[in-house]
């Protein structure tokens, strides 16, 4: 950082005071005083801190140029952190700048040529008293610079007088890391100032401060500003001001500016980011998503500051080549979330957000990894050929990027040859290559390739063209039609004359069928010259080909062979039928057959014979395309017999089934007219006539009847072969007039001449219908008129009632005219008759009148009980047995007027429940008994209480008891849990313990008495949420809080023993198998190497790879070498080592030649060691020796 003052003799037009606290000092405007302004160089990386009068600091980023103004031309005092100093540098233009650099050996000062160190500041200046911010006599108010004139400015546009304390503070990164104190700071670039116009207005703090944070520092030193109206050279992206040679006065005009507002915005500077989240991860797609920034200024009163409030972008920058590689910007935008896509499948991402307001750049956040899954191969390149034959083709292929998944199969496909775009599959296996043989020569086939893992298939690969090798066969001869027939065609072929007698020739005879499609298909494939196709449609048109081949050459399809099959016999015209038969003539009607012989064309024939002779001459009616004709001048009462055949161009068929029709008899003639036969009655006539004058066998009558009266209709009373017949339902007393007459199955015939006859007096007529008064819901009074009978009196009246006319009874029966009904039923349809009744009989029944009584209140409720549980399920979840009553109840009768509502009675309160058979009681205490009654009510009132029913709620359930982790393994979690404290019954309680799901659903994995439990099969380092509930004869309690536990990374597995191979010399290498990555997690290897006598196992490599060489090995000594692995955790830097490996064992021998070349080099013998197991077994030895030798001396002894 560089503090660089210029000292200035002019006189300088001030403006007055901004506040009348602070006042202006007389010297520094009076025209003697001098002034001094300090230009403050502020480095990338480095952060410029100024105290503030009221204490607070103000940040400024580097790298800027921040120039101040100093009264009496004295230098500012300026803390530095530890491992910096302070020095005073001046140029040969006599500008001093004050330079805090490292103190160290390998930094390099990058100095201009005309500045030249000078002293250190000295310890006076900390104490002056123009810089220390209590005082107020000796510094000025903040003063804008352009009310300083343009020629007073060095290079710089001055901003206000800051007389505060200066605080430089630096990057953590920076002052943590001490190679960032050796690097040379960077080279400030001279660039010209642009002149700006005498319109034009510059904000200083828009141009010198943009790159200000609030004591933090961006990822690369530079930030952005949208605000600024004259632009600045704040980042590298926004236009640069142009320099002018030094001492050089330039005209410019600045706007006078608050420095309160420029204050704010550069303290609206965004903090710090979190880490971002990613989720929805696919194989080519994430969900990155942040939380908001906090922006100083922006929240709690609201924004001050002139011209819009902060805004706040994000900048989404993602990488794959490590934590530490290197970034590129996916997004920048004000959205909380962004889709990640075109990813590659399987592949270690790396994600960090950093904001961007309009006064800067926020630090990155932390770096947040993930991986992307596994996904199908990518496309593969097209097959190549290898090789050709005129008959085969060898192909081959390279494998395509597997995404995180192994390839598993190729599928390979062709179009065989026929250029339709029609691929069919080849073979599937695991090889990259594929033979295709059965070829014709000289001929182009197209291929394509695609990869198949566990995930899925991939796309297939561009399509390709390979021919095979040999010279264009001739073509084939057309086959030959031989014969044809409805549902077959033979044909015959010849052989190729270029073809030798000895040689073998394959032929293929391939069909075209219209209605199976355009594709040809093969119906023979043999040595044979002729075929004979079957199984054809009728009159249809067919295409052949012949194509033929041999060993090692096929010819293509010859020219096309169209045929067409012979139409068939047609079947018999089917339901033959005659109707509108009269005795003259009848219609004759059929349906065509429903087998047409392949012809559409259809010709009828209807043949006719008369007769029921053995010898029938049959004669042609009909001949035509029409289903029907009509049979005229026939003779009566003759039977004929009828048959029909059909006649295509494939023949004619069978005749039909014979048809029998006979003509009908002339209708008969005119009949006697009807006499009485017996008594007349009053109901009722007996009549007969005579009907011999017909003639006929098969005679049937009508007796027709009507009244005598003007206008009455003709009515059929009798229809039979009978000649008599009773006409009843007639009315005494009154004349009818009959006729009479005969038909058969001709028609009718004509009418006999009418008679007129009278019946008798009888019982009385139909009484007026009765009158009903229902005077109460209960109660009705019934009345009638009295009728007269003719000529006799009424002896009686009957009065039929009930619900409705099946359930009616006799319920009055006597001489007066009313009768009062009771004991009705409220809201009830009711019907009554009345029948009047003489010596001569009972007369007919009055037509029905109906009433309905009015509604009432409801009737007692009964049946009610107490459930066990809710009767809907809605309720379940907050229905508690101890503070909580179900009731059920049956439906009283409503009588006439629906149920609104029940009321329910418990002990001094009423519980008014709407239409409804059932209801939950809550908010009741535990273990408390309660009375309680219900009555039902509708429009017209509340019915009567039910009788009294005493419940009691049951205990409190138990609460839930505490859930603990009693023991955490990577597959496996031991639960515990204690008894409930509230719970006032502890046997019997069972424990319910659920956990959630993948679909956020919890399950229940154990039920019991237990106050354990263990979980198996689960999956490492992975968080699982539990719940617990405890269940009692009180019921069940409520759920517990969910607890996350979580389960631990597992071990690396224990490797085999070792390979140990010997080398040249006294070397050798040692081999192992190796582990795949766990869960993303690196494994290394440690060697540990024993040898000799000595006890304690040696480290000897440590890494990643699986094999290692070791050197320097004693000869005729023995080693045991044993591994391990070890697992590096990404997340927790911790490492996980597995068990060792068994030992191997190595023993170095010398060879013959290194034997006899030692031997001849130097006689002297060599001694032999022995071995850890020879001189252990040489111990044990002894020491049985040594026993048995004691006890045959001990035995002597005794």
């Amino acid at each position: 950082m560089f503090v660089t003052m210029m000292m200035t003799d002019q006189m300088l037009d001030l403006p007055p005071p901004l506040s009348a606290e602070v006042p202006m000092m007389h010297h520094m405007i009076s025209s003697d005083a001098s002034q001094q302004v300090i230009l403050v160089q502020v480095n990338p990386g480095e952060t410029f801190t100024i105290r503030m009068e009221d204490g607070a600091l103000q940040c400024i980023q580097g790298p800027a140029e921040v120039p101040m103004m100093s009264p009496d031309g004295s230098i500012p005092p300026i803390h530095v952190p530890p491992g910096y100093v302070s020095q005073v540098l001046e140029d040969n233009t006599g500008v001093r700048r004050v330079v805090v650099t490292p103190h160290s050996e390998c930094y390099q000062h990058s100095y201009s040529p005309a500045l030249s160190p000078s002293h250190h500041i000295h310890p006076q200046y900390l104490t002056h008293p123009h810089f220390i911010p209590a005082s107020h006599t000796s510094y000025y108010p903040p003063v804008s610079p352009g009310d300083v004139s343009p020629h007073q400015f060095y290079q710089h546009r001055l901003p206000p007088i800051y007389p505060e304390e200066i605080i430089p503070l630096y990057n953590v990164s920076t002052y943590m890391c001490h190679e960032e104190y050796c690097k040379p700071p960077p080279k400030k670039l001279k660039q010209p100032v642009e002149r700006a116009g005498p319109n034009q207005v510059t904000s200083p703090l828009s141009s010198s401060y943009k790159t200000t944070t609030p004591c933090t520092t961006t990822a690369n030193g530079y930030g952005k500003n949208h605000t600024s109206p004259g632009g600045g050279g704040g980042s590298p992206g926004s236009k640069r001001v142009d320099r002018r040679a030094r001492g050089s006065p330039k005209q410019i005009d600045v706007e006078p500016q608050d420095h309160d507002v420029d204050a704010r915005r550069v303290q609206a500077v965004p903090s710090g980011m979190e880490k971002p989240q990613v989720s929805k991860v696919q194989s080519r797609s994430a969900l990155v998503s942040w939380t908001s920034v906090f922006l100083p200024g922006s929240s709690g009163r609201g924004w001050q500051g002139d011209g819009a409030p902060p805004t706040c972008n994000y900048e989404l920058q993602l990488t794959d080549k490590g934590r530490d590689g290197k970034y590129k910007v996916v997004y920048s935008g004000e959205e909380l979330q962004y889709t990640l896509t075109d990813l590659r499948p399987a592949t270690d991402y790396h994600v960090r957000v950093c904001a961007l307001s309009n006064s800067g750049r926020s630090p990155c956040s932390d770096v947040k990894a993930f991986t992307t899954h596994s996904g199908p191969p990518d496309m593969p390149l097209p097959p190549r050929l290898s090789h050709r034959t005129k008959s085969s083709l060898t192909l081959q292929w390279k494998p395509p990027a597997d995404n995180g998944s192994k390839i598993t199969n190729y599928i390979l496909e062709w179009d065989e040859g026929k250029k339709n775009s029609v691929f069919r599959e080849y073979s599937v296996g695991h090889q990259r290559h594929s033979k295709v043989v059965r070829l014709c020569p000289a001929a182009g086939y197209t291929f394509r390739v695609a990869a198949l893992n566990d995930i899925g298939s991939s796309e297939f690969s561009t399509e390709v063209v390979f021919s095979t090798t040999g010279s264009l066969p001739q073509t084939s001869l057309p086959p030959l039609l031989v014969l044809a027939g409805p549902s077959w065609v033979a044909l015959e072929w010849t052989r190729p004359n270029s073809c030798s007698p000895e040689e073998a020739v394959t032929y293929t005879l391939e069909m075209q069928d219209d209605t199976k499609g355009l594709e040809f298909y093969a119906v023979y494939s043999g040595l044979e010259l002729t075929r004979k196709v079957e199984s054809l449609r009728r009159n249809a048109q067919y295409r052949f080909r012949l194509i033929t081949c041999s060993g090692e050459w096929r010819t293509a399809p010859s020219s096309l062979l169209v045929c067409k099959t012979t139409p068939d016999k047609p079947g018999s015209p089917l339901n033959p039928a005659a109707n509108t038969v009269t005795h003259h003539s009848f219609c004759v009607t059929w349906e065509p057959p429903q087998d047409d012989g392949g012809s559409g064309d259809l010709t009828y024939v209807l043949e006719m014979s008369e007769g029921d002779s053995k010898e029938r001459r049959w004669s042609t009616l009909y001949r035509g395309a029409e289903r029907k004709h009509l049979c005229k001048d026939l003779k009566p009462s003759t039977r004929y017999s009828l048959r029909l055949s059909c006649v295509t161009a494939g023949g004619r068929s069978e005749c039909s089934d014979k048809l029998t029709v006979c003509t009908l008899n002339p209708p008969p003639g005119q009949c006697q007219p009807p006499r009485i036969v017996g008594s007349v009655k009053h109901k009722e006539l007996n009549l007969q006539w005579d009907g011999s004058v017909c003639g006929e066998e098969h005679v049937e009558f009508s007796l027709e009847m009507c009244a005598t009266e003007e206008g009455s209709e003709q009515m059929e009373v009798y229809h039979g072969c009978e000649t008599e017949c009773t006409v009843g339902n007639l009315l005494p007393g009154t004349t009818y007039r009959f006729q009479v007459r005969a038909a058969n199955n001709t028609g009718f015939g004509s009418y006999s001449e009418s008679v007129e006859i009278s019946t008798a007096a009888g019982p009385p007529g139909q009484c007026s219908p009765p009158k009903i008064n229902v005077t109460s819901h209960s109660c009705a009074v019934v009345s009638w008129e009295s009728k007269e009978s003719s000529g006799t009196d009424i002896s009686e009246y009957r009065l039929d009632w009930g619900r409705d006319s099946e359930s009616l009874e006799v319920l009055f029966s006597g001489t007066e005219t009313n009768f009062q009904i009771s004991n009705l039923e409220a809201s009830t349809e009711y019907c009554c008759r009345l029948q009047a009744v003489n010596h001569g009989g009972a007369g007919p029944y009055t037509e029905l009148v109906t009433c309905r009584t009015p509604a009432a209140v409801p009737d007692v409720v009964s049946g009610v009980r107490l459930l066990d549980h809710p009767p809907s399920t809605a309720d379940s979840e907050s229905f508690f047995p101890s503070t909580c009553l179900a009731l059920i109840w049956d439906e009283p009768c409503c009588n006439g007027a629906d149920i609104i509502s029940y009321n329910i009675s418990i002990e001094d309160n009423t519980i008014t429940v709407r239409n409804a058979t059932c209801y939950v009681i809550r908010d009741l205490l535990p273990d408390s008994e309660y009375s309680l009654q219900i009555q039902a009510e509708n429009e017209m009132g509340p019915g009567p209480f039910s009788h009294l029913l005493t419940v009691r709620t049951r205990p409190l359930p138990p609460s839930p008891p505490r859930l603990e982790c009693a023991a955490v393994g990577p597959q496996s979690l031991k639960l515990r849990w204690g008894f409930c404290s509230k719970s006032p019954l502890t046997d019997g309680t069972t424990y319910v313990l659920q956990m959630e799901d993948k679909n956020q659903r919890f399950v229940v994995v154990y039920r019991g008495p237990s106050h354990t439990f263990k979980l198996q099969r689960l999956s490492e380092s992975s968080r699982y949420s539990f719940r617990i509930q405890a269940v009692s004869k009180a019921g069940e309690g409520l759920f517990s809080e969910t607890y996350n536990f979580s389960t631990t990374k597992s071990l690396p597995p224990t490797l085999k023993a070792p390979r140990v191979t010997q080398l040249e010399g006294n070397a050798c290498e040692v081999t192992w198998e190796s582990i795949q990555p766990m869960r993303g997690d690196r494994i290394s290897y440690v060697l540990q190497v024993l040898g000799g006598r000595e006890s304690e196992n040696k480290h000897v490599y440590k890494g990643e790879e699986t094999s290692f060489q070791l050197f320097g090995l004693q000869w005729n000594t023995d080693y045991r070498l044993r591994v391990y692995a070890c697992r590096r955790c990404t997340d927790t830097l911790q490492e996980l080592c597995g068990a060792f490996s068994p030992s191997a064992h190595l023993t170095l021998r010398r060879t013959d030649a290194a034997l006899a070349v030692e031997a001849d080099v130097a006689k002297a013998p060599v001694s032999r060691t022995l071995t850890d197991e020879q001189f252990a077994g040489l111990i044990v030895f002894s020491v049985v020796f040594l026993s048995v030798l004691i006890a045959f001396l001990l035995q002597l002894l005794i």
